[in-house]
């Protein structure tokens, strides 16, 4: 990449937490990328078109991030009907959703005056990503953010009950769709229980499950091959019930090994497709659910139009919060033999 040498040409951050997980807002002085909408801008992207995946490298390694970091290039929208697009990425590439990002960028577009805020009310910031249009609703009261939701892509059951063999046996996985592909596994059919003090077996079955399935036809998505294959593994115990509706909580372990440290908004989305669908979460109840660190997702649904080949639909509504951490200035100075950096798990 481009070595910037001097304070005009250093990256420019603006960085939020959503429930924990970071999100690191890339939002100026960057290259120009091929393609009309935010899909065609990723495969760009994963090709290094401009330099922007050695950006991402640089931003997301240490020792300007870390293995788990995670954050977005603001793009133009596919259209006029969304206020812009993002291109979502990780320690591992470029990835189709992120449900913890785009509530992180509605309370950043909102903050900033990109799209003008109801003090008092919910402001609508439509968002393309790679998977489709999506939104975030975000609501201040008195001017002060109360919380923001995401409203993600229609999302539905793709299998149930698929064999995954493992180092600790046999499971079975669930595997749906909401944005990207998820396999879900009870934790303790692992002999786990999603707890910081499991973290590192918890990490390593994840792994295990989703390149068991990556390559499975389950995985493969027929409607556009850009979004197939397993993008994260949801470990999830049962909390029982709240007056409202189910309680649960996870970990995702996405990418190659990643770990959202929120309860995973498109993940979320992808529980909400099985359990709608199971009946456990119904049309007027809300999951309450929770991170390995314990912070929380609240999230319900609304029926969607049936797939072509019968499937049943959802549209997966997900709320928490965000809040900025900081604003950054980076840059790769040409001596430095580290270059875009490295990551350590």
């Amino acid at each position: 990449m481009t070595h910037p040498q001097s304070p005009s040409t250093w990256i420019h951050t603006t960085d939020y937490h959503t429930a924990g997980e970071p999100f690191r807002i890339v939002h100026e002085g960057l290259p120009e990328l091929p393609g009309e909408t935010v899909g065609e801008r990723r495969v760009a992207a994963i090709d290094n078109a401009g330099g922007i995946d050695d950006l991402r490298a640089l931003l997301c390694n240490e020792p300007r991030g870390h293995a788990d970091m995670y954050g977005g290039f603001i793009t133009p929208p596919d259209d006029v009907g969304a206020a812009f697009g993002v291109l979502f990425w990780h320690k591992d590439g470029f990835s189709t959703a992120c449900g913890h990002g785009t509530i992180a960028l509605g309370v950043w577009a909102t903050d900033t005056g990109l799209v003008e805020s109801d003090p008092d009310g919910i402001t609508e910031v439509v968002i393309d990503v790679p998977s489709g249009r999506v939104a975030a609703l975000v609501e201040r009261s008195g001017g002060k953010l109360v919380g923001a939701t995401f409203r993600n892509v229609a999302s539905f059951v793709i299998a149930r009950g698929v064999s995954v063999q493992t180092s600790r046996g046999e499971v079975t996985a669930d595997l749906s769709y909401s944005g990207a592909i998820y396999a879900s596994v009870r934790a303790q059919d692992l002999d786990l229980t999603v707890a910081p003090g499991q973290y590192t077996d918890l990490i390593a079955l994840g792994r295990e499950i989703k390149w068991a399935l990556n390559e499975s036809a389950e995985a493969q998505f027929a409607d556009d091959p850009r979004l197939s294959g397993v993008y994260g593994t949801i470990l999830w115990d049962d909390l029982g019930r709240h007056d409202g509706g189910p309680r649960q909580r996870n970990i995702t372990v996405f990418a190659d090994g990643e770990v959202d440290r929120s309860p995973c908004g498109s993940g979320t989305g992808a529980r909400v497709a099985l359990l709608a669908d199971s009946g456990v979460l119904g049309p007027d109840e809300t999951l309450e659910h929770r991170s390995i660190v314990d912070t929380v997702f609240s999230a319900s649904w609304d029926a969607a139009a049936e797939r072509a080949d019968g499937t049943a639909t959802v549209v997966p509504h997900v709320t928490g919060t965000a809040y900025q951490t900081g604003e950054h200035r980076f840059m790769l100075d040409p001596a430095d033999a580290l270059g875009t950096g490295f990551t350590l798990r």
